[in-house]
């Protein structure tokens, strides 16, 4: 059994624009920044982020967890953290399991071959957004749907699928807002576009399942699970009860890294994986289970950078506060 001194601190981090989802406005991105060093003074960085309206625990249980915890704990007690705190879970082991490598250069190979999809604006802002990203290396593009009015964002369906150049891939991601007639139209219409949309992610709201999949047998156009796999509880229920499409997995508030990456060898699911608009350190660890559980050469969603202005600053500084 490893002991580790434990530390934490937690943050704010404004977003250069709202996001906007079907959810409402997000414009500040909270979490903790955690850090663990075992006996030898070898130093293992975790973030919890949380989104509690996406599934995860609140900040506020995450922080009463942190400060409910002694300032030495073990492994023991990290891999004991409930599934009611996927999030804590995630920012524990990434510590623990970062004290326990060898050396950092070994963190970054498996992640070289991966590609990125970017996060598109809501709105007619995507017209113009996706050539600045195009130039910058993207190749496939997500874009929130469910926001403004159907017949609106349909017509700026057409016009962007017309705009982007056919080797692009476009995802569409409506976070649990349409209704299901709505999905249908949606669903109908990428089918008459017969562009290249890869998928619409999360049609109808979690309780929908049964509809979902229903859909996902009648149209061309395939159906990703989001909110409805957002935890490693939920995401092993719908796989249970058939879902065999794909499923967006978000590491940093999925749960159990350990238990993902056995879930994951085990049933070889179409996986795409996702950020939480997390810091480096919770983007490292993720994608680092990306590099390792990717099956389908799915482009990974955490081209979300152009969201917030640069924190090397800030950050480093935090670190330097523990």
């Amino acid at each position: 059994m490893a002991d580790y001194k434990f530390k934490f601190r937690s943050y704010q981090r404004k977003f250069v624009r709202s996001l906007t989802t079907s959810h409402g406005n997000w414009d500040i991105r909270e979490g903790i920044i955690l850090r663990l060093t075992d006996e030898t003074g070898k130093v293992g960085w975790g973030e919890i982020a949380p989104i509690s309206w996406f599934g995860s625990e609140t900040l506020e249980q995450a922080l009463n967890f942190c400060h409910q915890l002694p300032t030495e704990i073990t492994d023991e007690m990290i891999f004991s953290i409930s599934d009611e705190l996927p999030a804590c879970q995630f920012g524990f082991e990434s510590a623990m399991g970062e004290v326990g490598e060898q050396g950092a250069g070994s963190r970054e190979q498996g992640e070289t071959y991966l590609t990125y999809s970017a996060l598109l604006p809501a709105g007619e802002a995507a017209l113009e957004q996706w050539e600045t990203l195009w130039q910058q290396g993207y190749r496939t593009f997500k874009w929130k749907i469910g926001v403004d009015a159907i017949a609106q964002e349909l017509e700026i369906l057409k016009l962007l699928v017309h705009r982007l150049p056919s080797s692009a891939k476009l995802r569409l991601d409506a976070n649990g807002g349409l209704s299901y007639e709505e999905a249908n139209l949606w669903l109908g219409t990428c089918d008459r576009l017969q562009a290249n949309i890869e998928f619409i992610e999360q049609p109808l709201p979690v309780e929908q399942f049964h509809k979902m999949l229903e859909l996902s047998v009648f149209y061309a156009t395939a159906i990703a699970l989001d909110e409805s796999v957002a935890t490693l509880k939920q995401l092993t229920n719908c796989y249970a009860k058939g879902w065999r499409e794909i499923f967006v997995i978000k590491p940093g508030i999925v749960g159990s890294p350990s238990r993902l990456c056995k879930f994951c060898q085990e049933h070889e699911i179409d996986a795409v994986f996702s950020s939480v608009f997390e810091t480096a350190i919770g983007r490292q660890a993720a994608l680092q289970l990306a590099a390792a559980l990717s099956r389908q050469n799915r482009a990974v969603g955490f081209g979300i950078n152009h969201f917030f202005a640069k924190e090397e600053t800030w950050l480093q500084n935090l670190c330097k506060d523990l």
